[in-house]
């Protein structure tokens, strides 16, 4: 799986990119086509009242979440791309300029423990 976090105005958003032979969460709105590359990320935008306070560029702002829409994609370059662009699309949606946002794709083991130390005793 790859990790994939914009960075902008202070704060971060990272989705995920499930590759081929990994299993991608599967709850309402999942791709029913069998993908070999699936894109799932939060998506936000800004709202006048309620919502959940978020810090940017120094000043609280209010977002509220959509549900996570899966998308699937034959090609690990396509999912890679949607990626980029999805999460520098919901920078500007709170009025950051997309083309600042610092993109960020990191592999990571879905298997790992984050932060377990096997070796304390």
């Amino acid at each position: 799986m790859l990790l994939v976090t914009g960075r902008g105005g202070g704060t971060a958003l990272t989705g995920t990119v499930f590759e081929r032979g990994e299993k991608p969460p599967s709850y309402a709105g999942a791709p029913e086509e069998d993908a070999p590359y699936v894109w799932v990320c939060d998506a936000f935008y800004e709202v006048d009242s309620g919502g959940s306070a978020l810090t940017v560029d120094g000043e609280e702002i209010r977002i509220a979440f959509e549900e996570p829409a899966p998308r699937g994609f034959k090609s690990r370059d396509r999912a890679i791309a949607a990626a980029e662009e999805h999460v520098r699309t919901q920078f500007a949606r709170i009025g950051l300029d997309p083309d600042d946002v610092e993109v960020e794709i990191e592999k990571a083991d879905p298997g790992a423990d984050a932060g377990v130390d096997r070796n304390a005793a």
